[in-house]
Parts: C-alpha cells; sequence; structure tokens
C-alpha cells in the first residue's frame, strides 16, 4: 500500500491525479501537465517531493565516514554548502545518487531517492563503522517543498526574512519561512533557479497554503510528477532507475568528474573506478531530439538508419514543451553520432543527436 506524504489532503483538495510512485502516493498531475511544465519555465511551480530521503550524518568524523562511504570529497564542505554525490557498490555500480549539505561542522544531511533511502541509510551505517560517526534515518519527521522557476525568489522572499539574494546555487541556510523553521537550499531538480524547504511534517501543509497565497499574483502552478520528469528531461539531469543504477558506473554516464580519487584514505568503489578514469566508456549518455512527432520513450533500441542494427537504447523520453518536439536520452555506442533512428514499435523514426542539456534557462 502506497504511503501519503503529509501533503496527502491539500493534492486530493486540488483533484490531483495521485499515483504509486517508489512506495509513495504522489501527485502525478493537478489538470494539464503542459501548463505545469510552462509555470515552471515562466513563473514558478510548487512540487511535493517529501517522498525523497533524508538522512543525517552526525559526529567527530561524519566527513571522513562520508569521505569513506561516497566517491565526493564531503568531509572539505564548509557548513552551509551542497554537493552532488552518489554511493557505489564495490564493482563501481551506482547505488544511488545524491545531494550531501553540511549543515554544520559535525552536522551532515544526506538526501536519497525514494526507492534507494532504506538501502542508502543501511549502507552508510555499515560504511560509517570505525568512524565517530552516527546515521539516522530521520526521513519520517520531514517534508519537502519545492519552488522553482524565475519567480520563485520573489514569492519565497514575501514569506521569509532569510538572505535569499544571498544564498548561493547548492547552498542552504536555516530560516524561517510563513512562521515554520525550515532548512532553506537553492537546489532543484527543473533547470531552474528555485528553492528546496526541508520542514517538520506537521508545518508542511501551513506552509504549502502560504507559498500558494503569495503565488497567487505571479502565476505559480502546484506541479505533479508528470511535468517535474519532462523539466528534469529537458535540463539533462539523470533519473535513478533510468540514466542511473546498480549496473553502470559513474564514468558510463558521463559524470565521473563526481568521483574524487585525490581525496584522503580509501572509498568504496575506489579500486574498481580507478582504471576507468582515462578509459572511454563503450557507450555515452546522448541527447536524441526526434524529427517527426511520434515519441521515444524507456527502452527504445537506438538503431542505424541504414541497416537497423541497434546501437543504444532510450533511458528517458517525452515530448518537450520547451523545443516543441520529442526529446529523449539514450546510452548509444560511442562510435556513432549520426544517421540514428528510434526503433517505435517497428518503425525507425530519425532523430538527431545533440548535446545535453536539451534546455538551458537565461541567466
Amino acid at each position: 500500500m502506497s504511503r501519503p506524504t503529509p501533503l496527502r489532503e491539500v493534492h486530493e483538495s486540488l483533484g490531483a491525479t495521485l499515483t504509486d510512485f517508489a512506495g509513495w502516493l504522489m501527485p502525478l498531475r493537478y489538470g494539464s501537465e503542459s501548463a505545469e511544465h510552462n509555470a515552471v519555465r515562466t513563473a514558478a511551480g510548487l512540487f511535493d517531493l517529501s517522498h525523497m530521503g533524508e538522512i543525517f550524518v552526525t559526529g567527530p568524523q561524519g566527513g571522513e565516514a562520508l569521505d569513506h562511504a561516497l566517491v565526493g570529497h564531503l568531509s572539505v564542505l564548509e557548513p552551509g554548502r551542497a554537493r552532488y554525490t552518489m554511493i557505489c557498490a564495490a564493482d563501481g555500480g551506482v547505488l544511488d545518487d545524491l545531494i550531501v549539505y553540511r549543515l554544520a561542522p559535525e552536522e551532515f544531511l544526506v538526501v536519497a531517492n525514494a526507492s534507494n533511502y532504506e538501502r542508502v541509510t543501511a549502507e552508510l551505517t555499515e560504511r560509517a563503522r570505525g568512524f565517530e560517526a552516527e546515521v539516522d534515518d530521520r526521513s519520517d519527521r520531514y517534508a519537502l517543498i519545492a519552488i522553482q522557476g524565475p519567480r520563485a525568489q520573489e514569492i519565497l522572499s514575501a514569506l521569509t526574512d532569510a538572505d535569499l539574494a544571498g544564498l548561493k546555487y547548492y547552498a542552504g541556510l536555516p530560516g524561517t519561512v510563513a512562521g515554520a523553521e525550515a532548512l532553506i537550499a537553492r537546489t532543484g531538480y527543473t533547470g531552474e533557479d528555485g528553492f528546496e524547504l526541508f520542514v517538520a511534517a506537521q508545518d508542511a501543509a501551513p506552509l504549502w497554503q502560504e507559498l500558494t497565497k503569495a503565488g497567487d499574483a505571479y502565476d505559480l502552478r502546484p506541479a505533479g510528477l508528470s511535468a517535474r520528469d519532462t523539466l528534469r528531461l529537458e535540463a539533462g539531469m539523470p533519473l535513478y532507475g533510468n540514466e542511473l543504477n546498480a549496473g553502470l558506473t559513474p564514468f558510463d554516464a558521463g559524470l565521473g568528474r563526481v568521483v574524487k580519487f585525490d581525496k584522503p584514505g580509501d572509498f568504496v568503489g575506489r579500486a574498481a573506478l580507478a582504471p576507468l578514469k582515462d578509459v572511454p566508456p563503450r557507450r555515452r549518455l546522448t541527447g536524441l531530439v526526434a524529427r517527426g512527432r511520434r515519441v521515444p520513450r524507456h527502452g527504445y533500441p537506438v538503431v542505424l538508419l541504414t541497416d537497423g542494427t541497434v546501437v543504444g537504447e532510450v533511458t528517458s523520453g517525452a515530448p518537450s514543451q520547451s523545443l516543441g518536439k520529442p526529446i529523449a536520452m539514450a546510452y548509444v555506442d560511442t562510435n556513432v553520432s549520426e544517421g540514428l533512428a528510434v526503433d517505435i514499435r517497428g518503425s525507425h523514426e530519425p532523430v538527431d543527436v545533440v548535446d545535453l542539456p536539451f534546455y538551458r534557462r537565461s541567466m
């Protein structure tokens, strides 16, 4: 049975279509997913992300424990800053991609994907043994609300005295938002500027309502999982289970930059990953834009137009509101870059190869 978030009643009152996602009952859409997508690109959207996992790592060696457990160099993070990183298995396969916030000298917040946070908690607990550090899954105590889009700062500034203008990308600060204590983070998954608000579960519904009121004059819309997926796809951001999984390494995904071999000590996966850092992967993560109207979807083969030879596989695909064409990310053999098509139910639909991301916001 799907677990509800603290905002379930709010979603129901808004007429949301609810669906199971990673064991959680989540809003898929509230009405038109294209309208929700466009609101984030032109004004602002409001997302319930309370299905994400919040795992705290505390203690005098919390940073060192994370350096050992993850591929990134987290002990050098300044308090108030965040970093994108990954947790890998001993064979180098990606178990999850994460954002780690350093809240204080001896306190870190690890944010994990909903489908993986229990495994991440177990792995961190095991890998922290021998360090003066404690791992505590506090996911049930938190709600996470994101406000994303070019008007996000204007809307949020009406509800807080926190220095939003001075808050850098991938940074966070404690503050009060509409009377609720929050960690205000300038992070997101849409390709737009915006903020993610970590609050106590009981504060989620009142905060959502206050954000909605503050956003009325700015065309703020609630946005569901469908819009979130098309937004992150346009921004070229990977989704665990699609672009990332335990059978792929960070180098396979073109994200080898997150693996820090120059940090002190050993880390889980180092021995497997080190030989890969200078070896081109057999396939690369590639952007595809369809020439026609049919949409490449997850799992569809990428083939050569000339003879139908399979040279890749689509990981994510959807119609792009911003480009006006179907787009996809796919793993494609590194020795081919043109003359490609996607096999859509037996029909070879031509596509153009483009650099990721598909969309960049104007600064």
